[in-house]
């Protein structure tokens, strides 16, 4: 009992104390007086101590996100029964929807130590309750998390700390490209934010489609995959001159002719994210910068059907407009802006010059190793500002299949190996493909069908192929009719010199409106 009293007795006179000094020392001297018991205890600890804060700023810390990865897989390591730590008492598991993968880590305000040339590094992960705060432009995750990192003063913790947080990256770099569970986000809708401040939405990624699936030329899959290797093994070569490190695709042609499957074969090849940027959500310029700044690196930020999307600028207002004699005293891109600003639809003010700085200008910059792909079914509709190199780097008309594509599909649905037809059916099917102008989603579609009868199925597609080439012949190669559609037929090399020399976006009322109605269906008539 006299020892309850006892400190009960000490715990009123040290509450008694700790407001009296509150009361007699201002704000001012007591800051400077725990800063200076700082240096004290800094100056007596035989130990550096670095943290590592999950939220930089406004942004995710990636050194933050790096440090969780690597010392997951030591986590793993030290997990196993032939090892053990005494600083590590219990991991963390977890396990994301429809991933194979089980994730160790570290628990709330556990220890790991970890050994690095020689040198033992402690670290901790550090998680604390969030103070209240009056005022957050946005929401804030209620716990404050991140590591610390000691490391004992006599293994000169400068010398190899920037050595030590290189290792952590690239390891981390590894452990990313041998996840398989990669991850296809898209951005909220109205540009909502979670309780950690991501505008992007995910879930893992499973494509199947790889470049040897890929119903297209040989030659140009070669050339694809080259230059996507050369782009992801080029760091030095865009440090050295200047360029950020980004590239931009444009994948063009009709529907149906496999430009998502592209973008999954790409994403599968180099092991990148994807980022399903859908522009109807997005408000603004500015809500466009802060989506792009919460991307990741290694990824593929893509624009299906942008000439769809918004109306991004209107170049093709006639000549005795009010808004084209305004615009004359502006400036070309000023016009372009004021133009655009003007004919949006429900409070989406998004403008080309937005969209041109968000693939190329200083923002681009923001992050590093990233692929823009944008589609399109009718490259005449967008602006040649857009197409030029710098931003669309490398432009790739998916085209109607073609002999060498066809055969790439006879192996993926039925199975036929080089040799296993005969070289009549060979030479009927190479004779019709390249005059009947199918898109590699029908021609798989009658693949699928008769997919349990491989004579039937080649058979089938024989008829389909020449059925296809005699319309084409009666409506002389040109424009099309097929149960209501309209077609139009263009060569690519002239479609595409259109669009990048013609200084308007084409005819019409509205290209926006046009291009969309021609994308809905494909050659057969179905929705695209």
């Amino acid at each position: 009992m006299e020892l309850w009293t006892s400190l009960a007795s000490f715990m009123g006179v040290y509450a008694f104390c700790q407001t009296l000094l509150q009361t007699m020392l201002p704000p001012e001297l007591r800051f400077a007086f725990l800063k200076l018991f700082a240096r004290l205890f800094n100056s007596f600890s035989s130990h550096c101590y670095y943290d590592i804060t999950e939220i930089d700023g406004v942004n995710t810390n990636e050194l933050y996100n790096a440090a969780q990865l690597y010392l997951s897989s030591s986590a793993a390591a030290i997990s196993t029964p032939s090892s053990s730590s005494p600083d590590t008492r219990r991991l963390s598991l977890t396990r994301a929807l429809n991933s194979s993968a089980v994730t160790f880590g570290l628990s709330n305000n556990d220890r790991l130590v970890d050994v690095f040339n020689g040198v033992r590094v402690h670290w901790e992960h550090v998680v604390t309750p969030r103070q209240t705060q009056t005022f957050s432009w946005r929401p804030l995750p209620e716990e404050k998390r991140g590591f610390t990192l000691k490391i004992k003063k006599q293994d000169q913790p400068p010398l190899i700390l920037d050595a030590y947080l290189d290792h952590i990256m690239e390891r981390a770099n590894e452990i990313r490209r041998k996840n398989q569970d990669r991850f296809l986000y898209t951005n909220s809708r109205g540009g909502s934010l979670d309780s950690r401040g991501h505008p992007w939405e995910s879930v893992p990624f499973k494509h199947p489609s790889t470049f040897d699936t890929l119903a297209m030329d040989p030659a140009k899959k070669e050339e694809i995959k080259a230059d996507l290797t050369d782009f992801a093994n080029g760091q030095s070569f865009y440090q050295n001159t200047g360029r950020a490190w980004k590239r931009g695709y444009l994948l063009y042609g009709p529907p149906g002719t496999g430009k998502s499957s592209m973008i999954a074969a790409m994403a599968n090849f180099l092991c990148y994210d994807i980022y399903d940027l859908e522009l109807t959500e997005v408000h603004n310029n500015s809500d466009l910068r802060k989506l792009l700044m919460k991307t990741s690196s290694k990824s593929i930020i893509v624009i299906e059907d942008i000439d769809c999307s918004i109306n991004l600028t209107n170049r093709k207002k006639s000549s005795n407009s009010p808004a084209r004699n305004h615009h004359e005293g502006l400036s070309a891109s000023a016009a372009m802006a004021a133009a655009a600003a003007g004919d949006q639809e429900g409070g989406n003010s998004i403008t080309l010059s937005g969209l041109l700085n968000f693939t190329d200008g200083l923002w681009s910059c923001c992050g590093s190793e990233r692929i823009f792909v944008f589609t399109t079914n009718h490259i005449e509709k967008l602006d040649p500002a857009l197409l030029r190199s710098g931003r669309m780097d490398m432009h790739v008309f998916m085209s109607y299949c073609s002999f060498p594509a066809l055969k790439i599909l006879l192996k993926n649905y039925l199975g036929f190996e080089e040799g296993d037809l005969s070289e009549e059916v060979l030479g009927g099917l190479e004779g019709v493909v390249e005059e009947a102008q199918m898109t590699p989603a029908d021609i798989s579609e009658v693949l699928i069908k008769n997919r349990r009868d491989k004579g039937k199925a080649v058979g089938e597609l024989l008829e389909a192929l020449k059925r296809r080439a005699e319309r084409r012949r009666e409506s002389g190669g040109g424009v099309m009719r097929e149960r209501g559609l309209e077609e139009v037929v263009v060569e690519d090399e002239e479609q595409e010199k259109r669009a990048l020399e013609s200084p308007k976006l084409g005819g019409g009322d509205d290209p926006v409106q046009e291009s969309c109605e021609k994308g809905e269906k494909d050659d057969n008539g179905k929705p695209n």
